[in-house]
C-alpha cells in the first residue's frame, strides 16, 4: 500500500478473543497501526497488558475515562481509524450495532465512526441461527457493514457447526482487502484541486504573494489519487513535485487561477486549499519602479476574482461537493462558518496560521459544515489529507 493505515481493533468478549492477539502481530507486521478496545468481557479473556505490547499503543476500554475524553474523545477515536474491525463480534455486538444501542466504549464507536466496519463473527451455532441473530446480520449488511465469516467448525462448548471466528490470516485478508476496496473508493471520480499561493505582479521585479508553500494542497491531491480518483492540481508558484498520478497546471495569478479552474470544469469536487491573494495592482508598470526619495509609495489595488464563490454559485457545471480552505489567525470558527454561508459552499478547513503553519509539516484545522465542527485530529498535513479524503469518499458515496 502508497501509505500506512490505521486500524481500530474492538475485541469482544469470548473464548475466541485470544486469536485477537495474533491479529494485531500480523496487522503491525504488514506496517499498519493498529488501536485496540477491549469491552469488559474481552478483558476476562485477553489483557490490556498484552494487547499494549502487541500495538505498541494504550489500550481503551472506558467510555467514561475523563482523561481519554479530554485527549481523544470517542468521537475522534472511531474517525481516525481508515476501518473498524471488530473481532470476535459477539451477537451481544452485532445486536447494538443492528439497533442502533451505544451504552459502552466498544458499542459507542461502532455508532459513531463514519468508516467501513469489518465484522469476524464467534459465537455458539445455536446463536448464530437464531433468527434474531440471522436479522440484525441481514440489517447490518444492508448498512453496508462487511463480514469476515464465520466458519464451520468445533466449538469450544463442545457443539459443531457455523460460528467459529475465523483464524487471524483469514481475518487479516479480509482487512487487506477491505482497505484496497477503500483505498480505490474515488475511482471515476474527477476533483480539482488548487495550491500554493498565487503571485500578483507590480512590475517585472517585484509583486505581491503569501508564504504558503503549497504543502497541503499537494498532500491533498496526492491522496486523493491514491484513492484512484482523477485529479487536476492547479498549482501557484512552488517548488514541490507534481505527486504520482494528477495532472499539473501552474499557475502565477489569481486570475490565471481562475481561468485554469473554470476551464477543468466539470467536476465532482472542488478543494481550493490555494492561498488565492485578494487583491492585485490595478496598474502592473511595465519597467522595474526605481526607490526615489520619496519616504512612501502609494498602491491602487482592485479585487481579484473570488475563485471558491464562483465554483460553489456556478449555474451549470456546479460540483456535487465544494470545499474550502480559510487560514485565520484569530475567532477560527466564528469566520469559517461565515465564509461557508457566504461562499456557497458545502463545507471550510479552517487552519489556524497564527504561529508558523505556513511551510511547517504540520497543520491545525477544523472542519466546519453544515454539521457544526469537527476538529481534524493529527497535526501532520497528510494526516488532514487522509481525514479530508474520507470526509469526500462519505460524501461523495
Amino acid at each position: 500500500m502508497a501509505s500506512p493505515k490505521r486500524i481500530l481493533l474492538i475485541v469482544g468478549g469470548g473464548i475466541a478473543a485470544y486469536k485477537s492477539l495474533e491479529l494485531i502481530r500480523l496487522i503491525k507486521k504488514a506496517g499498519h497501526e493498529v488501536r485496540v478496545v477491549l469491552t469488559q468481557a474481552a478483558q476476562a479473556f485477553v489483557t490490556s497488558l498484552s494487547a499494549a505490547a502487541l500495538s505498541g499503543d494504550k489500550v481503551y476500554s472506558d467510555l467514561f475515562d475523563l482523561t481519554d475524553e479530554t485527549e481523544m474523545g470517542h468521537i475522534s477515536l472511531s474517525r481516525q481509524a481508515d476501518l473498524v474491525v471488530v473481532a470476535p463480534a459477539t451477537a451481544d455486538l452485532m445486536a447494538k450495532l443492528a439497533n442502533g444501542l451505544a451504552n459502552d466504549l466498544a458499542s459507542t464507536l461502532l455508532l459513531a465512526t463514519d468508516k467501513r466496519v469489518l465484522m469476524a463473527p464467534a459465537m455458539n451455532v445455536r446463536m448464530w441461527r437464531h433468527a434474531a441473530t440471522q436479522r440484525n446480520l441481514a440489517t447490518l449488511k444492508a448498512d453496508g457493514v462487511l463480514f469476515a465469516g464465520p466458519d464451520e467448525g468445533e466449538m469450544a462448548c463442545g457443539e459443531f457447526g457455523p460460528g467459529r471466528m475465523q483464524e487471524p490470516e483469514a481475518i487479516f485478508d479480509a482487512i487487506m482487502s477491505a482497505l484496497q476496496e477503500a483505498s480505490k473508493s474515488l475511482i471515476s471520480k474527477k476533483i480539482i484541486v488548487t495550491a500554493g499561493p498565487t503571485f500578483e505582479p507590480l512590475d517585472p521585479v517585484r509583486g505581491l504573494t503569501n508564504r504558503s508553500s503549497g504543502k497541503q494542497g499537494y498532500a491533498v491531491a496526492q491522496k486523493l489519487a491514491e484513492a484512484g480518483a482523477e485529479v487536476v492540481l492547479v498549482s501557484g508558484p512552488v517548488a514541490l513535485a507534481t505527486p504520482p498520478g494528477v495532472v499539473r497546471i501552474d499557475v502565477e495569478t489569481a486570475q490565471e487561477m481562475y481561468e485554469a479552474v473554470h476551464k477543468s470544469l466539470p467536476c465532482d469536487a472542488f478543494i481550493g486549499v490555494a492561498a488565492v491573494a485578494d487583491w492585485r495592482a490595478k496598474e502592473v508598470a511595465s519597467e522595474k519602479q526605481k526607490k526615489t526619495a520619496e519616504d512612501t509609495l502609494s498602491l491602487t489595488l482592485v479585487k481579484n476574482p473570488d475563485i471558491l464563490e464562483s465554483v460553489s454559485k456556478h449555474l451549470d457545471a456546479r460540483p456535487r461537493l465544494v470545499i474550502g480552505f480559510a487560514a485565520e489567525t484569530q475567532k477560527l470558527e466564528d469566520y469559517a462558518k461565515a465564509k461557508l454561508a457566504s461562499k456557497g459552499c458545502d463545507a471550510i478547513i479552517a487552519n489556524d496560521v497564527s504561529s508558523g503553519v505556513f511551510g511547517a509539516a504540520e497543520n491545525r484545522a477544523t472542519l466546519v459544515d453544515l454539521g457544526g465542527y469537527t476538529p481534524i485530529e493529527g497535526g501532520t498535513k497528510a494526516e488532514i489529507a487522509d481525514f479530508l479524503v474520507g470526509y469526500i469518499q462519505k460524501r461523495l458515496g
